[in-house]
């Protein structure tokens, strides 16, 4: 049978559509209705959704104020405060492409990004670095006094509605443009991962910038009329068991490290928790299994990327069995390729692609339309998994990541997810590690209270993985390298080689 999951048709998208407008209306919340709370370690900030739609619709006013064209393109410099999703919905309602950025980048980041795009205007709080750039520089504060907006531009559903920005393999910045049809793909996710609901309360760990952070935290709760629970600037994420309890988050959302560190400081009881939502890297076993032993709920993950957002996940409507992803989401088309393009058989590894006809994917890249990324009608993601007879798919890990020892193409994530069970690792990454320029073997860099012993290291490697996936390099490290949203870097490890014993 062929690696092959065609859930379509997906959902009806019409002519005229603004992202903006869909978000804040669609779902016919009140305007008394709390729509954002952000939270500090005592208090807490409150929006109505009357509140919301208001500051959007006169930061819509004042971009065009400003003298900006439709399809302007907005570059925004902004720390983790309400003024990023205003600003960045404000964009979007006036007709302007909105492009959200990482408060973390620094000034020789931030112009490479502003080179690559070549903003029209730059919207700046002054608490990040800006690019050396000669657009015009805009005051989030200054549109609290604009004349609002009457109603949301009428854009066409593939307009472009905003860009995110992806560094790539290569360093360089790659503009991903998102057509305003992309918020109609992520209502998919509404049942085919969160199970969410007008009565939901969403508690996000990541920063506004993030783009797991602005859609499944913010817009998506918006759209289906619930409340955004988001950390206040200087409130750390030791502090969301608390909030969580005392704010009655029924959902939890970010990157495994977040539910890691979480356990490590002890869950309290959360007894509106529903479940919690990961994504950014793939969601080791152990770390499920804590959560369900403290919490009692569910850890359900989800898979995606910057150019399509989320499309295989498991929810509470079908959990993802063990060791899997998930299930490809309602209204979309996924598969397995084999090397020449064409869908591989289930239980084959593969490239795991999506059909290139799906509503939530990316117009292009500032670089190119979409069709120069197509391999037939099949968009590749740069990932490599396969597809089981029931249609729940495993992940392998980043084609670039596959380990390829004495021969064999070995996930690293199986090797990680095998080494994770010792008592005395804590996390793991594995790599490919040169000891000669003939030999390749595996290596595992681990962290945990102490360094082990080789020989225990190997017996535990020995008893898990066939041998050909075993490790042959161990290294005990006090960390593992990751970027601000907690994701696994691989190729930031020092060679294993140099760094062991």
């Amino acid at each position: 049978m062929r690696a092959v999951d065609d859930k379509r048709p997906s959902p009806s998208i019409p002519d005229r559509l603004n992202l903006a407008s869909h978000v804040l209306w669609a779902a016919g919340a009140p305007d008394d209705k709390v729509a954002l709370v952000l939270l500090r370690a005592t208090g807490a900030e409150r929006w109505s959704y009357g509140r919301l739609r208001e500051a959007v619709m006169r930061t819509a006013g004042g971009l065009l104020a400003a003298g900006l064209a439709p399809g302007a393109r907005v570059l925004m410099r902004i720390g983790n405060t309400p003024d990023f999703p205003v600003t960045y919905l404000g964009a979007i309602a006036a007709g302007l492409v909105a492009v959200p950025t990482a408060a973390a980048l620094g000034a020789e980041e931030i112009t490479k990004v502003a080179r690559v795009l070549s903003p029209d205007a730059i919207v700046s709080d002054g608490t990040v670095p800006m690019p050396d750039h000669d657009a015009p520089v805009l005051s989030p504060a200054a549109f609290s006094r604009a004349e609002p907006l009457e109603r949301p531009a009428e854009t066409g559903a593939n307009d472009p509605a905003y860009i995110v920005f992806t560094s790539g393999t290569s360093g360089t910045p790659s503009g991903v443009v998102h057509a305003h049809r992309a918020i109609l793909a992520r209502g998919l996710m509404t049942d085919g991962w969160y199970g969410l609901t007008p009565s939901d309360r969403v508690l996000h760990a990541g920063a506004f910038s993030w783009t797991f952070t602005l859609g499944t935290g913010l817009m998506d709760p918006w759209a289906a009329g619930a409340t955004a629970l988001v950390l206040a600037p200087g409130t750390g994420p030791e502090m969301i068991p608390l909030l969580a309890q005392r704010h009655e988050a029924t959902m939890i959302a970010g990157a495994p490290g977040v539910f890691r560190r979480l356990l490590k400081s002890g869950m309290p009881a959360l007894p509106r928790l529903r479940h919690g939502l990961v994504a950014g890297e793939k969601l080791p076993e152990t770390v499920r299994t804590a959560w369900r032993d403290a919490t009692g709920t569910e850890l359900h993950e989800a898979f995606g990327q910057s150019e399509i957002s989320t499309f295989i996940s498991g929810s509470p409507a079908r959990p993802a069995p063990e060791g899997t992803l998930g299930y490809t989401q309602g209204g979309r088309c996924v598969a397995i390729l084999s090397e020449d393009g064409t869908p591989a058989e289930r239980g084959e590894d593969g490239a795991i692609a999506i059909h290139g006809s799906d509503p939530g994917l990316m117009l292009g890249t500032l670089d190119g339309p979409l069709a120069e990324r197509l391999t037939g009608e099949w968009f590749t993601t740069g990932d490599r998994g396969l597809m089981r007879e029931d249609g729940a798919i495993e992940y392998h890990g980043r084609t670039d990541d596959i380990l390829t020892a004495g021969g064999f193409r070995v996930s690293p994530i199986e090797v990680e997810a095998a080494m994770q069970r010792h008592p005395g690792i804590e996390e793991a990454a594995a790599v490919d590690c040169h000891v000669t320029p003939e030999t390749t073997v595996i290596a595992v860099h681990y962290t945990g209270p102490a360094a082990l012993p080789e020989a225990d290291l190997t017996a535990h490697a020995e008893a898990h993985l066939a041998r050909y996936k075993q490790p042959r390099l161990f290294v005990h490290a006090q960390s593992l390298p990751r970027n601000a949203n907690g994701k696994l870097l691989r190729r930031s490890l020092p060679p294993a080689n140099e760094t062991a014993p």
